[in-house]
């Protein structure tokens, strides 16, 4: 059986298992390197100016909020994603933290949208890319719809770097390949970006790259490991063994402090001539 990246199927997903995803989602957004990283594609965005942004693939809206809390945005932000659940979550907290009137969500696929040509000045795609079958597709619908001098901005891990320490390290290899078929559709995706922006008709502006790597002990992979345990079983990478046998490994590392994960990640800003 080949694996499935749940995420790439959240409209599908059992309530159990959206519910990891969500929460996989929100405690990410929580961590300070990667609000950082967050918060400095937007910036070179000058995201403040734009008067109507869409956020495609948007999850739990953990960008669109973003947007709309920023001081200097006076704007509105749709936030668009496979999953009825997850709109729903993120229309729950958007409200929760009182942006409501600022931030709106609907259900849709970001590969193909019933919305205007230039009806935006932004569009961002914040963890998106990765998960879907056909990226080419999506960078075509954010060129569409962004206007002549807008821009756009795609953020995502390059899942092809993902790697954590065992102490088999032949092991530890097949555990990467295993995890990385388990939870990314597109894993090599964003070395292709460049490429991808330059055939869509997008001008590059700025590229970030970040390496995102914890030793020792874990605060950003902790959590991951969590939701991985659990997800990597539904995708069928692993068995319900294997899972935990994988997550448990990664705990003892962290309790004697020869943990070692990381990935790269990276930002890439563009504008539409």
């Amino acid at each position: 059986m080949r694996p499935s990246d749940p995420f790439s199927v959240t409209d599908r997903l059992d309530e159990q298992t959206l519910g990891v995803v969500a929460g996989r989602l929100e405690v990410r957004a929580r961590n300070p390197r990667f609000v950082a990283m967050l918060d400095g594609y937007l910036d070179a965005m000058e995201i403040d100016r734009a008067e109507r942004v869409i956020d495609l693939g948007c999850g739990t809206g953990v960008a669109a909020r973003a947007i709309a809390r920023r001081p200097g945005f006076v704007g509105s932000v749709l936030g668009i994603d496979l999953s009825p659940g997850l709109v729903a979550a993120a229309a729950g907290l958007a409200a929760d933290e009182g942006l409501a009137s600022r931030v709106a969500f609907r259900a849709g696929d970001s590969r193909r949208l019933d919305l205007a040509d230039a009806s935006c000045d932004a569009v961002v795609a914040h963890t998106l890319v990765s998960h879907v079958d056909d990226p080419p597709a999506v960078l075509a619908e954010m060129a569409r719809l962004v206007r002549a001098g807008g821009r756009i901005a795609i953020f995502d891990g390059d899942y092809a770097s993902l790697t954590f320490a065992n102490a088999d390290a032949a092991m530890g290899r097949e555990d990467d390949a295993a995890l990385i078929a388990g939870i990314v559709t597109s894993p090599y995706v964003m070395r292709q970006m460049p490429r991808m922006l330059k055939a869509a008709g997008l001008r590059l502006v700025a590229a970030f790259p970040h390496v995102l790597v914890e030793i020792g002990d874990a605060d950003y992979w902790a959590s991951a490991i969590d939701s991985f345990e659990r997800l990597l079983p539904k995708s069928g990478a692993m068995t319900e063994e294997a899972a935990r046998r994988w997550a448990s490994d990664k705990r003892t590392a962290m309790a004697d402090g020869t943990f070692f994960g990381g990935c790269n990640f990276y930002a890439y800003v563009a504008e539409k001539p």
